[in-house]
């Protein structure tokens, strides 16, 4: 049986992340024998009774100072921005990646894709395009970790997170929870299959259900009463939401936000919290009537609108 010594590298991120890896273990490995190696041959040159010249030495003190300041700080500077660029690109997704949720949930991980296509630890993926993931909890914390794509996100209760990864091998790769979670922890692990685009689109087809994400949104939508206040010709005491994702929007308390998915999950839940200028606060909240994978779905819906009919284009 092999024990690698590193997870395969199956992502366009990982060599990166190694090359930063290895950098630091073999940099720590230099100190280690810069500081060892004089220790081991002073503690036998000058033991008690050893002959050695043990006179005072005149040694330039200032330049010495400055040389082990000013060294190890444009070291950790380097070290610094290197990481720094990598952690910016792992922070900020490709324009065009494939969005998929993912929903972690004591004991599994429950994968939704936009066609509508769904999975329990498992998530295809086709090689060599951007996967874009928005993460969320539905109990505790959970930690999503692939570690071929050299990708790791805690997912804390109550708020979503986003990774990415482009995947450039074909193959099966593990898929586990990094945060104890409760007693089955140990069982909540899954796979990353990753298949030619052909193929993939294939398994999509032959999975496909009769709604993708955004129509099962549509119609949870209408199902809890919605569109009664958000859309329809009558008198709207609500704001209209064609249009609304990745805007900025105007709150009653003077402040201004973005219309992310974050916005639109507290909205959703914690409607009094941040009310749209130029409404009342009549929402009322939707918290344990609606589960983290609907709440994904009516984001998916409310993200698929176009704009206002009277702001389209001509």
């Amino acid at each position: 049986m092999k024990f690698p010594l590193v997870p395969p590298s199956a992502s366009t991120l990982s060599p990166r992340v190694d090359a930063l890896f290895w950098f630091l273990v073999g940099l720590s490995v230099l100190f280690m024998l810069l500081i060892f190696v004089p220790m081991a041959v002073f503690l036998f040159k000058y033991r008690r009774g050893h002959p050695a010249n043990r006179a005072p030495v005149r040694l330039p003190t200032l330049q010495i100072e400055l040389t082990w300041t000013l060294l190890p700080l444009a070291l950790l500077l380097g070290i610094f921005y290197w990481s720094a660029g990598i952690y910016y690109s792992m922070a900020h997704a490709p324009s065009g990646a494939r969005e998929i949720n993912v929903v972690g949930k004591q004991w599994m991980w429950k994968v939704q894709h936009p066609e509508g296509n769904r999975e329990i630890n498992e998530l295809h993926v086709p090689v060599g395009r951007p996967i874009k993931l928005t993460l969320a909890s539905q109990d505790v914390i959970h930690s999503f970790y692939l570690p071929a794509f050299r990708i790791k996100q805690d997912v804390v209760p109550g708020h979503y997170f986003g990774e990415w990864f482009t995947p450039t091998k074909e193959g099966v790769y593990h898929l586990f929870c990094a945060e104890y979670c409760g007693t089955a922890h140990s069982k909540m692990i899954g796979r990353v299959v990753v298949m030619k685009p052909q193929d993939f689109e294939n398994w999509l087809v032959s999975g496909r259900p009769s709604e993708s994400l955004a129509q099962s949104g549509e119609r949870l939508f209408r199902e809890l009463g919605c569109s009664g206040c958000h859309m329809g010709n009558a008198q709207i005491r609500a704001p209209r939401l064609e249009g609304l994702y990745g805007r900025i929007v105007p709150l009653a308390n003077g402040q201004i936000v973005k219309a992310d998915e974050g916005y639109i999950r507290d909205s959703i839940l914690l409607p009094q919290s941040q009310v749209a200028a130029g409404y009342e606060p009549l929402m009322p909240t939707f918290a344990g009537r609606v589960s983290e994978e609907e709440l994904l779905e009516l984001i998916a819906y409310i993200k698929s609108l176009g704009a206002k009919p009277q702001e389209r284009s001509p």
